[in-house]
């Protein structure tokens, strides 16, 4: 029977994707004075600020994978096979060229054109905005097979190309024509750059040696070799310094002093696969570097010596993760183990709270000392299983991970992001044995192994000491223990192994209490805790679902036509997901029994976990470097959820791909725009208010109050002024007179109205309004003014304030129209009602400004009803809806 897709989950976004093996490029933003790196994820682009390395745009998905990138001021152009895009606002597709033969290998933006070179030996120029083949070239890639391609400074139209056969040509773009040969180094030419010095470029090649060559007259200035193999990618710094930066295959970087002409530094496994690109920011000690490690690595110059540390950095998986689990009880983090031997946890949040444990190491001292190992030597394989808790990370550590081939298992710790102090190893067992399973008790105090022998141990986290093994010939199991888990209250410990069984074990006593026989051998085994349910996934791709407490098989689910990987339970215990090799990811439904939804993707899963707050599903795949996010539909609408029938086919769902956090919407185009202009009103029938802060107009009522409040108990009183000469009284004793009170002193300097009385501006544009019929003029001041000019103004408008009495009717039409437009709803109450307080008595006494007050409480009384309606409308629906939820 043919189906849909999920009825269940939706795509939300990938977490851990920043970078491929495609050079990244850098821009500048004019406007805000900021730098942005751009990288290739597959089939679309991510454009990152160098300040955070937060994302700020994701473009639009291209047919197939991203091959190479280059940028300019305006746009940024993408490869994907023969095809060329430009992007616009780092999104749209707004060209394509269509011309190449071949793969294209080279892009090289040069003013309004683009250079493109395909692997046949084409060279395209392309007119950027008519998309016109300006000028084609062809080159034989037995004699001149193109390796690299670069524009010198100043060389107006010309291109400096390089060939894996070691030449060097300049050609001319705009006449077409070949000004230069340069014979090369009898090596293959990798990389070229411009240096900061006019006429002088970097030349990489593939067999480790660094060329500093001046093209103007062919002469080499000096040479550097580094012996890790081709020169991946040259740099220039720019902000004063004299250093060469070059990338290696194997990840590291070197830095040269071209003054002294020596080594001044170098970084070991910068990256942990090719170094792909390295770009000096324009006048700043920084570095920005990527590579097929899925990392973007940014470093400052502030070191003794010349040397670089790492700033900043944005790093996910370099090999796909083969487990992944939710870390807490709030669901925002998700540790994941990959085949590149870390572990990272990976936040839903934010970016910023992603965290690298690390990898594991054999010896930690030695690492430290570096005793003339091999940094593969010190590495510790890649985890296979592990499992953690945050009852007790606060106090020692609380994840404990089985590496792929050893016995021994690690222990990590979560808040230090480092690895623990402890490596678990039973005694007593033989050395070809590997930990196959784990799993922390609930308390965060113990935790359980399980190993290929059969053995299955326990030891306490605090102290690293082993506590006791199970059963009593010290294996629990003939064969290789699949699975272990302990319950809530630590009073069961469950085991099976492909001995085909499924063993109780008294926690405290360590003995058997009963076993159940399986009908196949067991590969997975999922305790949810909670509800006392275990999951069971045998290798006849079946599922038994059996509970703890009566120790019955109580389900038994089949469906799936491959290795179950991974399965997981919701939050409740209703639900066990499941996650197998046939590409399907199934949700059975534990209370009726059935299958309830089922979907396909494109990649098998290989680990599947479900959220503790039941809101995110998260997966990762085969051959894929991300953790994928699906929402749970249930949490935000009703679902309705049928049992499938049993030939159902599922439809394939689109893997989710990266999106932009809110707070780092902060750039959607890196160029600056038309910004969109709101219309002041949309409609007749809307009522618009004013963007004036409410300072301005809700205290016009309260004016008194105020100044009233706000006005001091006394007056400051200035000192008498002393004179010259200081007067005394004539007498015996001599004694100071002091001066008399005048009545000038008594008499008030504030000047009466009177014929003093001028037209405000206000006024003068309130009478022009009245004439013309428009009172924008008017409006527009009264907007200027504060709440206390606003109270001025409308004193003045009476005769007795120095105005007139037609202003009164002025005012109020003003305020009618106000009412009528729709415009400045808020502020046209507050006038009015200041206007009413003051004026009211005057304004009755009036019958012309009492009719048009009329009219006026008319349009406002129609007004408000409306708003009304509105209003009531909007509140009936929302307590619909919260009486629908509760």
């Amino acid at each position: 029977m043919p189906g849909g897709g999920s009825s269940l989950f939706s795509g939300f976004r990938v977490l851990g994707l920043y970078s491929s093996h495609v050079p990244h490029a850098l821009r500048y933003h004019q406007k805000h004075r900021e730098f942005y790196v751009v990288t290739a994820v597959g089939r679309s682009f991510h454009t990152f600020n160098v300040k955070r390395l937060g994302i700020v745009a994701v473009s639009n998905s291209l047919s197939d994978d991203i091959t190479c990138l280059a940028a300019d001021r305006m746009l940024v152009f993408a490869t994907t096979g023969r095809l060329i895009c430009a992007f616009a606002r780092n999104r749209e597709v707004v060209m394509r060229y269509h011309g190449h033969k071949q793969d294209v290998r080279l892009l090289l933006p040069l003013g309004d054109q683009l250079i493109s070179a395909d692997s046949g030996g084409d060279v395209i120029v392309w007119d950027v905005q008519g998309g016109d083949i300006y000028l084609q070239l062809n080159f034989d890639p037995n004699t001149f097979q193109l390796s690299a391609m670069m524009h010198p400074s100043t060389y107006l139209n010309k291109v400096l190309l390089g060939s894996s056969q070691g030449a060097l040509q300049l050609w001319n773009i705009k006449t077409s024509k070949l000004l230069f040969t340069f014979p090369g180094w009898s090596a293959g030419v990798t990389v070229l750059q411009q240096s900061p010095a006019v006429d002088v470029i970097g030349v990489g090649t593939a067999t480790g040696r660094i060329i500093i060559h001046n093209i103007r007259l062919n002469e080499t200035l000096m040479s550097f070799t580094q012996d890790w193999g081709p020169i991946s990618t040259l740099a220039f710094r720019t902000d004063g310094p004299p250093i060469l930066a070059s990338g290696s295959p194997q990840g590291h970087i070197a830095f040269w002093d071209l003054e002294r002409r020596h080594l001044v530094a170098q970084h070991r496994h910068a990256h942990r696969t090719a170094v792909a690109a390295a770009t000096f920011l324009h006048g700043e000690p920084l570095l920005v570097t990527n590579g097929a490690d899925n990392a973007i690595k940014v470093w400052i110059f502030d070191q003794e010596g010349g040397g670089a540390r790492l700033l900043r950095s944005r790093q996910g998986h370099s090999a796909p993760p083969t487990t992944i689990r939710h870390h807490g009880n709030d669901g925002k983090n998700i540790l994941s183990a990959g085949q590149d031997g870390t572990l990272q946890s990976f936040s839903t949040v934010h970016e910023r709270f992603n965290k690298n444990l690390g990898h594991g190491s054999i010896n930690k001292k030695k690492e430290k000392k570096k005793k003339g190992l091999l940094y593969e030597e010190l590495c510790l394989p890649a985890i296979t299983a592990f499992s953690s808790a945050v009852t007790r990370q606060s106090d020692w550590d609380g994840i404990v991970a089985c590496h792929r081939g050893r016995l021994a298992t690690t222990t990590w710790n979560y808040q230090r992001c480092t690895m623990g102090a402890y490596h678990l190893q039973p005694p007593g067992v033989r050395r070809d044995a590997i930990s196959t399973a784990v799993d922390i008790t609930s308390c965060g105090n113990f935790v359980v192994i399980g190993s290929s022998c059969g053995h299955v141990d326990i030891y306490n986290l605090q102290s690293g000491l082993h506590r006791g093994c199970y059963g009593d010939s010290a294996k629990a199991h003939s064969g290789v223990v699949r699975g272990v888990a302990t319950d809530a209250l630590n009073q069961l410990t469950l085991t099976t192994g492909s001995d085909w069984l499924l063993k109780f074990w008294r926690f405290k006593t360590r003995k058997q209490e009963e076993e159940l026989k399986l009908n196949a051998a067991p590969a997975k085994m999922k305790l949810h805790r909670d509800s006392g349910m275990l999951a069971l996934a045998l290798d006849d791709f079946t599922l038994v679902v059996v509970d703890i407490e009566t120790r019955r098989v109580v389900r038994k689910f089949t469906g799936h036509q491959g290795n179950i990987n991974d399965m997981t339970f919701s939050p409740d215990g209703r639900w066990l997901v499941t996650a197998a090799m046939d590409c399907t990811i199934r949700t059975w439904d534990l209370p009726s029994g059935c299958l309830v939804d089922c979907f396909l993707v494109a990649m098998a899963p290989v680990g599947v976990s479900m959220s503790p707050t039941g809101d995110f599903l998260a997966t990762a795949h085969v051959d894929n470097l991300g953790v994928y996010l699906w929402t749970n539909r249930s949490l935000c609408e009703p679902v309705g959820l049928r049992p499938l029938p049993a030939d159902y086919q599922p439809a394939e769902e689109t893997l989710p791909g990266v999106t932009v956090a809110a707070d780092e919407l902060e750039v959607m185009s890196v160029e600056a725009e038309d910004a969109y202009q709101s219309a002041e009103q949309l409609g007749a029938e809307l009522v618009t208010l004013s963007l004036l802060p409410e300072s301005r107009w809700k205290s016009l009522l309260h004016l008194d109050d105020i100044k009233r409040r706000n006005k001091p108990v006394a007056p400051p009183a200035p000192p008498p002024t002393a004179p010259f000469f200081l007067p005394t009284v004539p007498g015996i004793t001599p004694q100071f007179s002091l001066p008399l009170a005048t009545d000038q002193d008594n008499q008030s300097k504030v000047l009466s109205w009177g014929s003093l009385s001028q037209k405000s501006e206000f006024s003068s544009a309130l009478e022009s309004g009245l004439e013309s019929g428009s009172f924008d003029l008017p409006l527009r001041l009264l907007k200027e003014y504060g709440p206390a000019a606003v109270s001025v103004e409308l004193t003045c408008l009476t005769s007795e304030g120095g105005g007139a009495n037609g202003l009164l009717l002025a005012f109020i039409q003003m305020i009618d129209s106000m009412l009528v437009s729709g415009r400045d709803f808020d502020l046209a109450h507050s006038y009015l009602a200041l206007f009413l307080k003051l004026h009211l008595r005057q304004v009755s006494q009036d019958a012309i400004a009492m009719a048009a007050l009329l009219r006026l409480s008319f349009h406002l009384e129609a007004g408000w009803v409306e708003l009304r309606s509105s209003f009531d409308q909007s509140l009936c629906l929302l307590s619909y809806t919260k009486s629908a939820l509760l």
